[in-house]
């Protein structure tokens, strides 16, 4: 195979949160020409979400749930999961790239493999906090995907790794030509772990949102990855916390589920690729 290109890496072209003009680095802060000034945290993230655009008071994720995720990725879990992304954003060749709700950093701290001028953007300050301190290459910004702070046609490639997906802001942060990648839960995924939780099981439906996706974009590729979870009792208290699914289920059954020394269920997931026009 031919060896990939050296490139150059770059700032991220961003706008102001508040006004829409162009943000300057200066020193220790970010600045428009309307002097909206946005300091760069210790942990070297800049947080780019204006008390207007949150919904609560710490929107997103919470430290706990966080935590869990972590501790749960950083085991390898979903390992398969993390390279079957890798390979096609790779096939992409993005040399900016765009990590919408990239968390606590686990899976955008592995595409640097497919480019280089990452950004990772989350609406949580505890996971960008946590992913600014073990991926310091990246640019670590905590902001909305509803008002991207970044300039249009600015970025190679966007993902949505089980995110939001802020069609016309992606449409408009997006270069001609540029690419979308999407994963969403295959129907069946976890489904051993919602039956313990729910015991009636509804199916997951990824390709819900491909309606309005493919109003701005084509799609190129769509597969299945799907692979086994041998999960310890507490690999598996750690999946139920950082997931949605416990808050909806009753605390008993939570309880029993989490008895299990040991539980095996399997992952599917849908990844699609999609491209801009």
């Amino acid at each position: 195979t031919r060896p990939r290109p050296v490139r150059t890496c770059l700032m991220p072209a961003l706008i102001c949160p508040l006004c829409r003009l162009p943000l300057l680095r200066e020193a220790n802060a970010w600045r428009c020409d309307n002097r909206h000034s946005f300091d760069v945290a210790r942990e070297a993230y800049l947080n780019l979400l204006p008390v207007q655009q949150k919904k609560s008071r710490d929107p997103g994720d919470n430290p706990e749930m966080v935590q869990a995720r972590r501790d749960f990725l950083q085991a390898g879990h979903y390992g398969p999961l993390r390279d079957a992304v890798i390979a096609r954003l790779r096939a992409c060749n993005p040399q900016s790239l765009l990590d919408l709700g990239g968390g606590e950093g686990w899976y955008t701290g592995a595409m640097t493999a497919a480019a280089t001028d990452i950004t990772g953007l989350d609406i949580a300050k505890p996971a960008v906090r946590l992913a600014a301190k073990k991926h310091p290459g990246i640019t670590w910004l905590v902001g909305s995907g509803a008002a991207l702070p970044l300039a249009d046609a600015s970025v190679d490639a966007v993902c949505s790794l089980f995110s939001p997906l802020p069609v016309a802001e992606m449409q408009r942060a997006l270069k001609p030509g540029g690419h979308v990648l999407v994963a969403r839960p295959a129907p069946d995924h976890l489904w051993k772990v919602r039956e313990g939780l729910f015991g009636e099981v509804l199916a997951h439906q990824p390709e819900k949102f491909l309606p309005e996706l493919q109003t701005a974009f084509t799609l190129e590729e769509q597969a299945e990855i799907r692979f086994p979870l041998h999960l310890t009792q507490t690999a598996l208290k750690q999946l139920l916390a950082m997931t949605p699914y416990v808050w909806k289920a009753r605390p008993e059954r939570r309880a029993a589920l989490e008895a299990h020394e040991a539980f095996e269920t399997e992952a599917a997931f849908s990844l699609m690729v999609l491209r801009k026009g």
